[in-house]
């Protein structure tokens, strides 16, 4: 069964769907079977692995709300072992039709939706990633509750840090209520310049409080980071050789160990 892992934080531009793209990227490369679920209405990992969204007929949406298969959902991508479920802006009205349409006697029916949808399929991957929404509205209770694990994106700042309790209050709750094995996979601090002071200082304070939950792996600033979304590649295609390519191909090597052995 495929390990599922949520990349989350409420705030935008910290650098989480670059996250979740270039992790997903490097894993396909060194032999996983990845799923990449698109659960951000901006679309913008769809986009960023080169799905034409003007061009599909259904997305996530479907599957939360309708129950389709997320099999009929599924989109190939230019990277080999890489399959995408992608986002359209239909996904922004999910949370509201979701709740009109809640059965009375099913407990944690609207949080649970994902987590339903991804159980035929997990056999089929080595790796799930869910690029959650900047938001902790349901989507990301919907990702939290479907996960094995929690990776979380902050870039090296301070305004970073508050955002950053109310996330993981969210986190506790979905832990005691709704999934008791989920678990903090880490804190990856991103766009990050050790030649500042705030970034030391911030990298210091979040040390102290995760311990070895802090990733040792940083992502830099890198304006390669920034291209590849435009040309519709990961990064590990795009700029392997890059600072921000190496920094993922090392972050991913920390978070799920190196290639995959073939199987005999």
């Amino acid at each position: 069964m495929g390990r599922v892992s949520a990349v989350v934080n409420q705030k935008g531009g910290v650098g989480k769907t670059t996250t979740a793209v270039s992790l997903a990227g490097w894993l396909a490369l060194g032999g996983r079977r990845v799923l990449l679920i698109d659960a951000d209405a901006q679309g913008n990992a769809s986009s960023a692995l080169g799905v034409d969204r003007r061009a599909l007929e259904a997305c996530l949406y479907d599957a939360l709300v309708d129950a389709q298969p997320l099999t009929e959902l599924i989109r190939p991508t230019g990277v080999a072992g890489l399959e995408i479920v992608p986002a359209t802006v239909n996904l922004a009205g999910a949370e509201v039709d979701l709740a009109q349409r809640a059965p009375d006697d099913v407990p944690d029916w609207r949080e649970s939706r994902l987590r339903a949808a991804l159980a035929p399929v997990r056999d089929d991957y080595d790796v799930i990633l869910i690029d959650g929404p900047p938001s902790l509205g349901l989507l990301t209770v919907n990702a939290l509750l479907a996960a094995d694990g929690v990776i979380i994106p902050m870039p090296a700042e301070y305004l970073a840090l508050e955002g950053l309790s109310q996330l993981l209050h969210t986190v506790q709750i979905v832990q005691r209520r709704l999934n008791t094995r989920l678990d903090l996979d880490g804190v990856v601090l991103t766009m990050y310049d050790p030649r500042t002071r705030l970034a030391q200082q911030v990298a210091a304070e979040v040390q102290t409080f995760f311990g070895r939950r802090l990733c040792r792996t940083t992502i830099p600033r890198n304006v390669r980071l920034g291209e590849a979304p435009s040309f519709g590649e990961p990064i590990h295609q795009f700029a392997p050789t890059s600072p921000g390519g190496r920094a993922y191909q090392a972050l991913c090597a920390e978070l799920f160990g190196g290639r995959k052995e073939a199987k005999r």
